[in-house]
């Protein structure tokens, strides 16, 4: 059984800053830098070969370690856009050596603690803050902390190339007297290099952000990747999820239309976050219903994929549940209990790219399997159960299920034999 390792580092974060990653590159990444002109340097050639902001910004601070200069605390923050998230940051600390990436949720922007720091300032108007930490003290808690820590002086300086965001950088020192006024120029000079570099990887991550909460990541990542021709894709085995809240017209016909946006947000968020919790890929909300695959490629095996969808299934059914006997859910919307939902699960073989026009492209799955799933959710209303699958799916289940019988669905050639959940 291993055994659990200490922090080696322990930092802690505000409720709304989670801590997403850690690197530890250490000062070797910058041995064979020894000037300000070789940082310089790597910033215009090498470090646009860098695909990730944490390796760049770990190496960019220990490169101007090794350059001289007296850096002690740095930290970077982005906005992004981003539909949880108001930004990242990242934190570097020469005392440890470690760089840690932070998420940063929207609640952080009315954190006292936020609002009284000198990086409120720079984030929401673009102003350059820099201050001896005992004499600003008594104005920004976080100068008290650094003060009690050994730090001399702290700066927050805005990082704009074009973008839309107010970027910021931060540095410390522990040095007697603080940076020199020349190093100090060089290290600002230095960061409006560096923004550059910033912007770049913003946009790319603000691009991978939209196509994920639009497309789906495995969808996204392949735009991203260069599928963008009409017709690039290419053939998967896959269980595919198709699913359709019962009652919809009936409901839609009563509540009006931010009430319904607020319920259908809350029961597509139950099976979505079933979906993705197991590994799935949700492709698509069509109204009320929902378009979601289990790609075998991405399991250990066939059971593995059957075994994911059927408990993503079940557990939407379960989380539909727990709001349905939540007496504060959606407690201003006259008559909409309970939500209800039939879920279908087939196998087979679908076409996975871009379909459309050349002006107006879909990243989706398409095909005689996504037909027949599609028809079985259907029947699963007049049979009466909330989680039905076809033959292929009950197979690969090691599980028993009740036959439901052969049916005929309009489309299909032959009758399909449904199994549901007992």
């Amino acid at each position: 059984m291993p055994v659990a390792r200490p922090d080696p580092a322990p930092r802690t974060y505000p409720a709304a800053v989670s801590l997403h990653r850690r690197a530890d590159g250490g000062p070797a990444v910058a041995a064979e830098t020894a000037s300000i002109a070789d940082v310089e340097s790597w910033l215009l050639t090498d470090a646009l070969g860098e695909e990730d902001v944490l390796p760049f910004f770990e190496q960019l601070c220990w490169r101007l370690v090794a350059a001289g200069l007296p850096l002690d605390r740095a930290s970077l923050h982005v906005g992004t856009l981003h539909p949880q998230l108001f930004g990242f940051a990242w934190n570097w600390n020469r005392v440890d050596g470690l760089c840690d990436e932070v998420r940063v949720a929207e609640a952080a922007l009315a954190d006292d603690a936020y609002r009284r720091n000198p990086l409120f300032h720079v984030i929401e108007k673009g102003e350059a803050f820099r201050g001896r930490t005992g004499e600003a003290a008594p104005r920004f808690p976080l100068m008290a902390e650094l003060a009690r820590q050994g730090y001399v002086e702290y700066a927050a300086l805005p990082l704009r190339a074009g973008g839309a965001y107010h970027n910021a950088a931060t540095v410390a020192t522990k040095r007697p007297g603080g940076f020199p006024e020349a190093q100090f120029g060089d290290l600002t000079r230095l960061l409006r290099l560096a923004a550059l570099h910033v912007e770049r990887h913003i946009a790319l991550r603000i691009a991978a952000n939209v196509l994920d909460t639009y497309l789906g990541a495995a969808a996204g990542g392949r735009v991203l990747r260069g599928s963008i021709k009409r017709g690039a894709g290419e053939p998967i085995r896959a269980i595919i999820w198709a699913s359709d809240l019962r009652g919809f017209t009936d409901l839609a016909d009563r509540l009006d239309g931010p009430d319904m946006i607020a319920l259908l947000n809350g029961y597509f968020e139950c099976l979505a976050g079933a979906v993705l919790a197991h590994d799935g890929e949700v492709l698509k909300f069509i109204g009320d219903g929902l378009l979601a695959v289990f790609p075998y490629s991405a399991f250990a095996d066939e059971k593995a994929v059957a075994a994911a969808a059927l408990a993503a299934a079940q557990g939407a059914l379960e989380a539909i549940e727990r709001v349905n006997e939540d007496p504060r859910a959606f407690a201003d919307i006259p008559g909409w209990r309970p939500l209800r939902t039939g879920i279908a699960l087939h196998d087979g073989e679908v076409f996975f790219g871009n379909v459309g026009a050349p002006e107006r492209l879909d990243f989706t799955v398409i095909g005689r399997a996504v037909n027949a799933a599609s028809r079985v959710e259907a029947l699963s209303k007049t049979l009466g159960r909330s989680i039905v699958v076809t033959e292929p799916v009950m197979r690969l289940l090691d599980r028993p299920l009740e036959s439901l019988g052969e049916h005929e669905l309009r489309g299909l050639a032959a009758p399909i034999s449904i199994y549901g959940v007992p």
